[in-house]
């Protein structure tokens, strides 16, 4: 039997770096504005393996990990996952388990299960238990900053690399909206299914006046129509919007009772969670479980390649997001980033842990 199977492997070291990527172009969705993205990387060296964990936020979260986390996981057993995850949501209790503290728990977590992983030689997918080897993605950007022919391009590309689905956003402008979503359909034509996504930028009344004109246009996924901390509001959109129109929300949810509390609402038709902040995989796998158990689909937000295999071992996953700005970045600085066929992502099994490794050459001119 593997030696590492019978005895502790301590946590030799962590390695923690940060690099803003710049915007093809400028982008804004219906509240930000946004023109480089920062990915913050987590590398943890155990038992002759390197495991490797990000999030996407602001790069003085590493700082935080360095200072407040690193010193709790590093000469502790690798292997025992649940035990750090608990240690690291004690210490940031002052901080508050959300935000900027709960991202860097994230990255150290999806860390740990990757080394994890390659450690006992499997796949993340093969440790976690797959329920499927292909997981269904739809194409996400068509950022509200672009103009009417550069979202025809975007939905031209989508539809070229096979995707049955895709999401526009939308919020910026209001008046504008339906004239951009009728744009898209009208480009896609029938067969591809249209999602919008609002990023809390209406207030009820707008969201259900739009939703009653969008259904027109064949759009059955409207996500944060009011901003997700306002329960009622999805609840009441949930209930008048039309009925092939599943509302969803979760993206910004960090912890386990605040996704239990939108389920308890019967806020969402559709729950998300992003595993870059809502804990790691341990944090998203327990989401994707209490999904299941109320009956309701769930859905990855945003960092494809954070996601994809724990996505394949969750029986109520539905769908996620091939977010334009992160799949970019993911192929930019990841060797083994999952490319789409016909609107899937295939689980690497054949490769260890989350099938990344990081291309520190490539990544070295936007490190920070």
């Amino acid at each position: 039997m593997d030696s590492n199977l019978q005895n502790t492997v301590p946590i030799e070291k962590v390695t923690l770096s940060a690099y803003r990527v710049p915007a093809t172009l400028p982008e804004s969705d219906g509240t930000l504005k946004w023109d480089s993205t920062t990915l913050i990387l987590v590398e943890i060296d155990a038992g002759g393996k390197t495991g490797i964990g990000y999030t996407y936020g602001d790069a003085c979260i590493a700082c935080f990990i360095r200072d407040n986390l690193e010193r709790l996981i590093t000469k502790q057993d690798a292997m025992d996952i649940s035990f750090l995850w608990e240690k690291m949501i004690t210490a940031i209790r002052n901080e508050g388990t959300c935000g900027m503290a709960m991202m860097a728990v994230s990255a150290v977590d999806n860390a740990l299960w990757d080394l994890k992983a390659k450690i006992l030689n499997l796949s993340l997918a093969k440790l976690l238990g797959n329920a499927r080897e292909v997981v269904p993605v739809y194409g996400s950007g068509a950022f509200t900053s672009y103009s009417i022919n550069q979202l025809r391009i975007q939905m031209d590309d989508w539809m070229k690399e096979g995707f049955a689905s895709v999401k526009m956003k939308i919020g910026r402008h209001p008046n504008e909206d339906l004239l951009r979503v009728k744009a898209a359909r009208e480009r896609l034509g029938e067969r591809v299914e249209l999602f919008v996504d609002a990023n809390g930028a209406y207030d009820v009344k707008t969201a259900l006046k739009l939703a009653a004109q969008f259904v027109d246009c064949g759009v059955t996924w409207f996500e944060e129509p009011v901003p997700s901390s306002d329960l009622e509001g999805l609840v009441f959109i949930r209930n008048h919007c039309p009925a092939m129109m599943n509302i969803v929300a979760g993206e910004y949810g960090y912890t386990l009772s605040y996704f239990h509390e939108m389920l308890r609402h019967q806020a969402v038709n559709v729950l998300q969670a992003d595993a870059t902040r809502c804990g790691g995989v341990t944090g998203f796998m327990k989401a994707g479980v209490l999904a299941e158990a109320m009956q309701i689909p769930f859905s990855f937000h945003c960092a494809p390649a954070a996601h994809v295999h724990a996505a394949a071992a969750l029986n109520a996953f539905y769908i996620g997001e091939y977010f334009y700005d992160h799949a970019r970045i993911e192929h930019m600085l990841f060797e083994g980033a999952p490319d789409p066929v016909s609107g899937k992502l295939a689980i690497a099994l054949n490769r260890l842990g989350a099938g990344l490794e990081f291309k520190h050459q490539d990544a070295a001119p936007y490190k920070l």
